[in-house]
């Protein structure tokens, strides 16, 4: 099936997070009529927008957002269900009256959009139930095991505690006869054209940094995260499941369960925050070349990306 053409004219703002990038496109979009789409993979899930620091009521009335808030957490939604996602806004029109403006701290969500991944094709939902019901049940070992048998080359490449991945390559060697490799391996196409691309990348200066996450987490503490973490809970998910790992569901679950004081959850979280944030400078240093800016955000004072 062959896709919509490239989109024309896309700007992509990419950084760690807490370093301003959701204000930063939403400015944009303010000035130039743009269209916000979301490139981070927590703020794709419902429930969790105060803990996932998703743009607010006020926020998106401003300007058109997609992609946020639209899957269920008892989903696991990959990077190809995004791309296919983008596809369809693409192919629908929704850029058509300004810019699209893609905003996260994702960085496969900016590779599917430059064409890094390749189109694995869509796995049957019985075998991906199947697969991830064993994995439940059984434990990431020893799918790890069934993952040698099946696909040694995959199963040496994983850690046997990767109990997502693993049943990821499972389900996609037994539904499509082939390996994950195999479709890795393939060359996949831009959903936005390089030649009239502007891409930036915001970095935040350590100590700046730091503070920023202190005061975020703190004001989501009093705008209801307690709340979000304990409706999430409620539905007793697999632990195992992408939105059950954002951060400050399992630190805010301890403070409910008793075993942790509420001090403590948040400074803990506030330090795995700026875990995250650490790993992804480091994702973006390595991964974006020269052709992405790089926009010194410590003052909050960012040039006009749209004119550049």
């Amino acid at each position: 099936m062959v896709g919509p053409q490239p989109l024309r004219n896309a700007i992509l703002i990419a950084g760690p997070t807490a370093s301003g990038k959701s204000a930063f496109a939403l400015d944009l979009a303010r000035r130039t009529g743009g269209v916000i789409v979301n490139a981070d993979s927590m703020q794709v899930y419902s429930i969790l927008r105060v803990i996932t620091a998703r743009p607010d009521e006020a926020e998106t009335a401003q300007a058109q957002h997609h992609l946020y808030g639209h899957v269920h957490p008892s989903r696991h939604y990959s990077v190809g269900e995004w791309a296919r996602d983008v596809e369809a806004l693409i192919a629908g029109g929704a850029f058509r009256q300004g810019p699209a403006i893609f905003v996260g701290g994702t960085g496969l969500y900016f590779r599917a959009l430059l064409g890094g991944l390749s189109e694995i094709p869509p796995v049957d939902p019985a075998i991906r139930d199947r697969w991830r019901n064993r994995l439940l049940a059984e434990g990431p070992g020893s799918l790890h095991a069934e993952l040698q048998r099946r696909d040694p080359g995959v199963a040496a490449s994983l850690r046997p505690n990767d109990g997502q991945r693993i049943a990821r390559a499972l389900e996609v060697v037994e539904s499509s006869g082939r390996s994950i490799l195999h479709w890795q391996a393939q060359a996949g196409a831009p959903l936005v054209d390089p030649s009239t691309l502007r891409c930036a990348v915001l970095e935040v200066d350590r100590d700046v940094l730091r503070a920023r996450i202190a005061t975020r987490f703190d004001r989501m503490v009093d705008e209801g995260a307690l709340d979000e973490v304990r409706a999430i809970r409620a539905l007793r998910l697999d632990a195992a499941l992408p939105a059950m790992k954002a951060i400050g569901v399992t630190e805010l679950g301890a403070c409910l369960d008793g075993e942790m004081a509420q001090d403590e959850a948040i400074a803990r979280a506030k330090i795995s925050t700026m875990q995250y944030a650490k790993r992804q400078r480091t994702w973006f240093r390595n991964q974006f070349g020269a052709d992405w800016l790089r926009l010194d955000a410590s003052a909050g004072d960012l040039p006009d990306l749209a004119a550049s």
